[in-house]
């Protein structure tokens, strides 16, 4: 333990980062370093300050910083751009927020000649393994403190019983027995886990979700919006240039009016469970199916193709913690250079729960209406090529048949 002089500390203000940092300073001894991201969480952050403080944190230790732009445009853009979806409906956006606290948790530790991070990710979960694959990857030296995987709090009562202990404040919220779901917040999505959710056949209590109405209580009037694209990332709004944070701060607004973005999923963890979270998304599911169809007019055949069959290996990489990685970062080159010429408009339609694409338009579209015409052509396309097309690419199967008949006679 005393080969830990100083520890940059991923501190929410809450009850268990409350409880690591006094933990940390009973067991290790070191100064601490709080850090604390805004990255579009929705909650007051000075807070936090006060209460570092109250635990002995000198003001100079306190890093309280505002990334929400850096986060929309570094990290969700990215992503966006590759489609990325792990198994087929989560959005990531627990995962992909990981990655960049780890960063600026490993650029503190530089300035302030800390050796040492901290996270409060549990041993069970996912975030611990993005956490300190981010710390490792960046800083191969650090030494990372994992608190729910070293200390002897096994139980809610041995944790509250500490805190109380330590002086900590304790809500009365937990005193009853905790919140009924531990939620994680960014600028891209809510999740709700634990408690109530545990049992997979137990539907999701309606009062739960925070950001979307109901679908069947969202307005009976359908709303349209244009997104407009440039290299694969949308830059205005109905006409109003956004940057990335604003943008994803307004589609969240509309989403959630509308009921859009709802998703109630049983995924597979990487430490090796099976996992039910819900999830609310609605700026995120609107920008998917936007981007969607702007590549659908810009992108090659073969090169949407390609991003398709890559994109659940991008989707896991990033899930998974390997944000950093070498292969991630080699396929964000791909996906990146296939973004550009993805740039244009989209209409889109929501309404009650549902997202759907009316009208897309670009400058650079490879539709062609004068091939893809049903009337007459002018001879743009010569049907009769589809015979010899139909042939070549039956060959084959017609060989495989044949033989497949004489071995049978």
């Amino acid at each position: 333990m005393s080969e830990i002089n100083k520890v940059v500390l991923a501190y929410s203000g809450g009850l268990d980062t409350s409880v690591i940092l006094k933990w940390l300073q009973d067991h290790y001894h070191c100064e601490i370093i709080t850090f604390t991201a805004d990255i579009g969480q929705g909650e007051e952050l000075e807070p936090a300050r006060a209460k570092a403080i109250k635990l002995g944190i000198t003001p100079e230790n306190i890093f309280i910083e505002d990334l929400r732009e850096e986060f929309v445009r570094d990290f969700v853009y990215p992503m966006f751009r590759a489609n990325a979806l792990y198994e087929g409906e989560y959005l990531l956006g627990t995962s992909i927020a990981r990655p960049l606290i780890a960063k600026r948790q490993i650029e503190i530790a530089r300035t302030t000649s800390a050796n040492a991070v901290a996270h409060g990710a549990t041993g069970k979960g996912n975030d611990q393994v993005r956490f300190e694959l981010g710390y490792y990857a960046l800083e191969p030296g650090i030494k990372v403190i994992a608190p729910w995987r070293e200390w002897d709090l096994t139980s809610r009562e041995r944790l509250l019983a500490y805190a109380e202990n330590a002086g900590i404040a304790i809500e009365m919220k937990h005193k009853a027995g905790g919140a009924p779901y531990s939620m994680d917040a960014n600028l891209l999505h809510i999740s709700f886990e634990g408690r109530h959710l545990e049992d997979p056949k137990a539907e999701a209590e309606p009062s739960m979700w925070r950001w979307t109405v109901a679908p069947e209580a969202a307005p009976d009037a359908p709303e349209f919006l244009d997104i407009e694209f440039d290299k694969g990332d949308p830059v205005a709004l109905d006409g109003k240039a956004l940057g990335p944070a604003a943008m994803l701060t307004e589609l969240n607004r509309l989403g959630g009016k509308h009921g859009v973005g709802r998703l109630d999923l049983v995924e597979n963890r990487y430490v090796g469970m099976k996992s039910r979270g819900c999830y609310e998304t609605p700026g995120g599911t609107i920008l998917l199916k936007a981007h969607r169809a702007i590549e659908s007019i810009t992108l090659d055949r073969e090169v949407a193709h390609l991003k398709d069959d890559l994109m659940p290996r991008y989707a896991a990489l990033i899930y998974n913690g390997y944000w950093w990685s070498p292969e991630r970062r080699t396929l964000q080159v791909l996906i990146d250079h296939t973004q550009i010429g993805v740039s244009g408009w989209v209409r889109l339609k929501l309404y009650k729960g549902s997202v759907v694409v009316v009208a897309r338009d670009s400058a650079v579209s490879l539709f062609d209406k004068s091939i893809a015409t049903f009337d007459e052509d002018g001879g743009a396309y010569d049907q009769k090529d589809a015979n010899g097309f139909i042939k070549l690419n039956a060959l084959r199967m017609r060989i495989a048949e044949t033989a497949r008949r004489r071995r049978t006679q």
